[in-house]
């Protein structure tokens, strides 16, 4: 059985709701912006995005756009990198790229739009900030409102991760496919556990989840197709990370 199979056989039976703490995700308790239901990715048919043109041609030997800082805390052992582009410092606009190690090289995969927190990014996030936080942050756990669509990360499902119905409506899908961000979290728990090692002022529930059109109260955001892509893609014997921050942060 492979890494974190055992576990998700558990949490995908366990009744919907129960011994899970109501949700917390994405900074927090409360929708994340304004949105617009007509650019909700997450209506969208869950065709795979497109591959990228070119792949081979370019392989590199680092994580393209990250400099040293945050280049050496990408683990040795990390064959998987999801790395985050914001557009800017007060962006909310960002892009989302996989790649994969091969020997020494890192091989671009795919890339989505996406977004990240309404006021963009921090280096010191806080609750209820509105900003992502930048930085190496590794991916363990998984989840959402809906079946397991085939992750390898082990996947709780339960209707305690979805948003809640008295958020716009545009909101209503988010949670339908979360992978949780290990900042200020227990790693090998539900993404909507509630513990915070580091206190609940620095904030909690980072999320990679779907779209709104719109930016977050501190989560990334892409497309269904995009989570699940991810969510069938990164593979736990792989030790995926993301590496995410607005491009100025990122080289820096």
């Amino acid at each position: 059985m492979r890494g974190g199979d055992a576990r998700r056989a558990v949490v995908t039976t366990t009744l919907l709701g129960a011994l899970l703490i109501p949700l917390g995700g994405c900074g927090g308790p409360g929708p994340a912006g304004t949105g617009n239901p007509q650019t909700k990715a997450a209506d969208k048919p869950a065709d795979e995005p497109t591959r990228i043109s070119g792949i081979g041609n370019r392989l590199q030997r680092r994580i393209p756009g990250v400099g040293d800082r945050l280049q050496r805390r990408i683990p040795a052992a990390s064959r998987q990198v999801v790395a985050v582009y914001g557009d800017g410092k007060d962006s909310a606009d960002a892009t989302v790229v996989l790649y994969t190690r091969h020997g020494s090289t890192w091989d671009r995969v795919r890339s989505w739009p996406a977004h990240n927190g309404k006021k963009g990014w921090t280096t010191r996030h806080h609750e209820g900030d509105k900003r992502s936080p930048v930085g190496v942050f590794t991916l363990h756990d998984a989840g959402g409102a809906l079946p397991d669509p085939g992750a390898r990360l082990p996947y709780t499902r339960s209707a305690a991760i979805a948003a809640p119905r008295w958020w716009p409506r545009s909101y209503w899908h988010d949670f339908d496919y979360v992978i949780a961000i290990d900042y200020n979290r227990i790693e090998g728990t539900p993404p909507n556990d509630q513990a915070r090692p580091r206190g609940y002022g620095k904030g909690g529930g980072i999320w990679l989840h779907m779209d709104h059109g719109s930016g977050t109260s501190a989560c990334v955001s892409v497309s269904r197709a995009a989570m699940r892509f991810l969510l069938r893609t990164l593979d736990p014997d792989r030790h995926p990370v993301v590496v995410m921050g607005d491009r100025a942060d990122l080289k820096a």
